[in-house]
């Protein structure tokens, strides 16, 4: 496969595209050849057209090198993440709704069938066209760009998405992915403020959380990350030491009107607002942001894992919601699925953080004895963030379609020995319809912060555990098929609606999430849709379920 800087050499040449105008004609669009050689040269060259990840293996070429090269990378995250055309969760590269699509088989990439006739490779909703995006002037000229052309535009940086956002049939794709500047400032003062200088990080939109670890313990510092940082930003250090969004000190955005502006509490402070926790692709294009840097921690670290089984499952989280309220003040967060259990704390010693987690220790203590071969206990202590993260990195589900629902879980549920039962039988009820439920413990439940400062839901600061699961197809599925996984996530999710609030983490929801707009913002949806209108009142920025979406928009048109 050609490298990156070659194909946008190439690629460059946009004249010799006339096939992908007349098929932006078809679809409405006024873009012609020329249109695309005049961005192209507005942004330096920067300008290349958007390919399937696994075009390279259609038309006879599965056995080329350049298949070989997608097949092997095929389920693998970092091989995703540096192709523009590449999405983690492989149905946002397609149009579900037509079945038009470029895929392998997410069970076995090496077998040949999805490729062979009648199978074509389409585009999908792979963006026409991408821009590299280097700096703030390739964003003023692609919102200029799509409001003179009325084409869709969606900003892209790995694609580990989870709702469609960043792609779109017929769109403009602004890549991010290569804004990897990382800086730390011990004395960082806001642009413009006069307060208390303070430890900060600041990162380009393209540095993965990977990086910034590894950055971070360079510099003896630690940051705080997790999930999407404009949709909350939460990680397993975040009961303790907050979500993303509460340790945001600046952002560098580019707003529709084409100006780049400086968002902290000093100035453009609804921006600011907005854009922590208001969601990402819709107020504007991030570039930069610095967030707080906390000294580096240790980790007291308890895993525990056994073999699946259900009885076992029910007792464990039967001590974890006895223990909930506990473990939350003293700042314990972590990760469970049915059989395991992971559990870290930064302000803990070991001594202290043992005589914590006592049920749970006992708990293991007891399967060993009785079932050593099949159970893992460790108590150990992680020197820093980076060193845990790098120990247990997510294990994202890769290259396959996914459909996922999520729920958080307010602190009331665990009041009363009902309603922990109730909670229990719940995980359990929808962990065996849709098996893979995670349970994230991950709100900001031990950290201090003030009412109103972030535009996240208010249900984040009243809740333990934020839980996630999944319903997962293959490439040829059908349309039925496709809507029973969708619907099948929902309704495992139902088992937790039931019993809790509208509230839900607005980056891995259920794509039909009911009342939306109050499960993922709560009372801020109202002054997020008042600063939507002031800052895109042209609406060039849109996503799924986002303030101020239009459902009616063609850029919707592959959902179903």
């Amino acid at each position: 496969m050609l490298s990156l800087t070659a194909r946008i050499l190439i690629l460059g040449l946009l004249a010799q595209y006339n096939g992908q105008v007349e098929a932006q004609k078809s679809k409405g669009s006024t873009v012609t050849s020329e249109d695309w050689e005049n961005l192209n040269q507005t942004v330096a060259g920067r300008l290349f057209q958007g390919n399937p990840f696994a075009e390279p293996c259609f038309s006879g070429q599965f056995d080329s090198p350049e298949c070989k090269a997608i097949q092997d990378g095929y389920l693998d995250e970092k091989t995703r993440t540096d192709n523009p055309g590449a999405y983690i969760e492989t149905q946002w590269s397609t149009c579900q709704a037509t079945g038009e699509q470029c895929l392998l088989d997410s069970l076995n990439p090496h077998d040949p069938l999805p490729t062979l006739p009648p199978q074509e490779c389409k585009r999908g909703s792979v963006p026409d066209y991408f821009i590299n995006v280097q700096e703030a002037n390739d964003v003023k000229s692609a919102f200029a760009f799509v409001k003179e052309h009325n084409i869709p535009l969606v900003v892209k940086n790995t694609g580990h998405d989870y709702k469609g956002r960043s792609s779109a049939p017929g769109s403009l794709g602004l890549w991010t992915y290569n804004l990897k500047d990382m800086k730390y400032t011990p004395d960082f003062v806001p642009t413009g403020c006069s307060t208390k200088p303070q430890q900060a990080f600041s990162a380009g939109a393209g540095v993965q959380w990977g990086e910034a670890y590894a950055f971070a313990d360079s510099n003896n510092i630690t940051v705080v990350g997790g999930g999407w940082l404009q949709g909350g930003g939460h990680g397993a250090l975040s009961p303790s030491l907050g979500l993303g969004v509460d340790r945001v000190l600046e952002i560098k955005v580019v707003t529709p009107d084409g100006e780049l502006k400086i968002a902290n509490e000093c100035q453009n402070e609804d921006l600011f607002w907005a854009l922590r926790g208001g969601g990402g692709g819709t107020f504007g294009v991030v570039l930069d942001h610095t967030i707080l840097a906390s000294p580096r921690v240790t980790l007291p670290t308890l895993i525990l894992s056994f073999a699946p089984d259900t009885t076992l499952a029910r007792e464990m989280w039967s001590i974890m919601a006895d223990n909930a309220l506990k473990w939350a003040e003293e700042g314990w967060g972590g990760f469970s699925r049915s059989n395991v259990m992971i559990l870290l704390n930064p302000k803990l010693s070991q001594t202290e953080a043992q005589a914590s987690l006592a049920p749970l220790l006992d708990f293991g203590k007891q399967l060993q004895a009785t079932n050593p071969d099949t159970t893992t206990l460790i108590f150990t202590e992680f020197s820093s963030w980076n060193e845990f993260f790098q120990t247990f990195t997510s294990q994202f589900v890769v290259g396959a379609n996914l459909a996922l629902a999520s729920r958080l879980i307010p602190k009331d549920l665990f009041q009363t020995a009902d309603t922990k039962e109730e909670f229990v039988s719940a995980l359990l009820a929808a962990d065996a319809a849709t098996p893979g439920l995670i349970i994230l413990i991950a709100a900001p439940t031990a950290f201090p912060f003030v009412p109103g400062s972030t535009s996240v839901t208010e249900a984040w600061r009243s809740s333990l555990y934020h839980i996630t699961l999944r319903s997962n197809w293959n490439w040829n599925a059908t349309l039925a098929e496709k809507k029973s996984h969708y619907d099948a996530a929902s309704q495992s999710i139902d088992n937790l609606r039931k019993i809790t609030p509208d509230a839900a983490y607005q980056n891995e929801a259920d794509v039909h999430e009911p009342n939306h707009e109050v499960s993922f913002w709560g009372d801020n949806y109202s002054r997020l849709l008042q600063i939507k209108e002031k800052y895109d009142p042209d609406h060039l920025l849109d996503c799924w379920h986002y303030v101020g979406w239009r459902q009616e928009s063609p850029r919707f048109s592959c959902y179903i």
